[in-house]
């Protein structure tokens, strides 16, 4: 193996090489499954040797095409495997419609044989389908963290990067792949070797699991204001059971109209249409992720009326919550 420098020494150089299977859902995120892959072919190489080998799988065993469009040759159709493999499911849209019956029972099979079984990017909802996640730790992307939370109550999601939860695996997509895959080589060899592979990929802030997903709260709304922080974020955490404004303004200690005036200075909104904003965005992501009725999405969301639901989800989106289901269900979103 050609490598321009002195091999890293690794902890455990007596260990034989561990093998990843990617299986690859239709539609599965191509940066996480890169980045995952990637970190383990720069393991090998800083490291002298062959650490880590990979295969791909897949239902039918022929291809898998990506979300953006660029389909894969599968090495393997859903075959048996060693329960010394680590199985590591890869999906990005659509993610219900992948997770297959054939494809839940296939995983059920396998971890009841003792494999390690990890979901990149959303393909935690296909553990959990498969039952894989029941009394565990676990995390999906920001943006399916509400469907997820209202699907799988057996579940303690977390908004961490990644989390390993004994031979359960999961990330928030994206970039978090590096994260898990940079724990996992410092768990298997050292720290040393870790360190270089994210040298190697130019990664130089390596996330743990304490790590949540979404930026902080000033971050987002591009606003470094200590009370409108704080309110923004009791808003996002009282969706079901919103808290009046004049609650809110209390809770951090300034008048109602102060937090008026804060709001439309900083978000040039009222909070009340702040909130609002806040409660209709859950109410569309459940609508189209979900299989939940408008009825109890409306109630999960706050509303306690389906008629002022629609009106106010009209007034935002110019479609009503049933039309907006009957595009998911046309397969523009999952």
């Amino acid at each position: 193996m050609d490598v321009s420098r002195d091999p890293i020494k690794v902890a455990n150089p007596g260990a034989k090489p561990r093998r990843f299977v990617f299986v690859l859902l239709e539609q599965f995120t191509l940066l996480s499954f890169a980045s995952a892959m990637e970190a383990l072919r720069i393991a090998n190489r800083m490291a002298g040797r062959t650490l880590y080998t990979w295969t791909t799988a897949g239902e039918g065993g022929d291809f898998a095409t990506c979300s953006a469009g660029i389909s894969f040759k599968l090495d393997s159709d859903l075959e048996e495997l060693s329960r010394e493999d680590t199985i590591l499911v890869c999906a990005g849209i659509k993610v219900q419609e992948a997770s297959t019956r054939r494809m839940l029972n296939w995983l059920r099979r396998e971890a009841r044989r003792g494999a390690t079984v990890g979901g990149l990017c959303t393909a935690g909802y296909t553990l959990a389908k498969a039952g894989l996640l029941d009394g565990k730790r676990a995390t999906i992307h920001w943006e399916n963290q509400d469907s997820f939370a209202e699907e799988f109550d057996e579940v303690t999601l977390t908004k961490s990067v990644f989390v390993m939860d004994g031979n359960r695996l999961t990330t928030a997509g994206g970039t978090s792949s590096i994260d898990l895959m940079l724990k996992i080589i410092a768990q298997d060899h050292g720290e040393d070797l870790a360190n270089a592979v994210a040298d190697q990929l130019i990664y130089s802030t390596i996330r743990t699991d304490q790590d949540v997903q979404r930026l902080s709260v000033p971050t987002r709304i591009g606003v470094r204001h200590p009370k409108l922080s704080q309110v923004i974020q009791m808003m996002e955490q009282n969706i079901e059971e919103p808290i009046s404004p004049a609650i809110l303004a209390k809770q951090v200690g300034m008048s109602t109209r102060q937090l008026e005036r804060l709001f439309r200075r900083y978000l040039n909104r009222s909070p009340k249409r702040y909130y609002m904003e806040l409660r209709l965005l859950k109410a569309r992501n459940l609508l189209m992720q979900t299989d939940m009725s408008v009825i109890n999405v409306a109630l999960a969301c706050g509303f306690a009326s389906p008629s002022h639901f629609s009106k106010c989800y009209r007034a935002h989106y110019n479609t009503t919550p049933y039309r907006e289901r009957g595009s998911q269900s046309a397969g523009l979103s999952v």
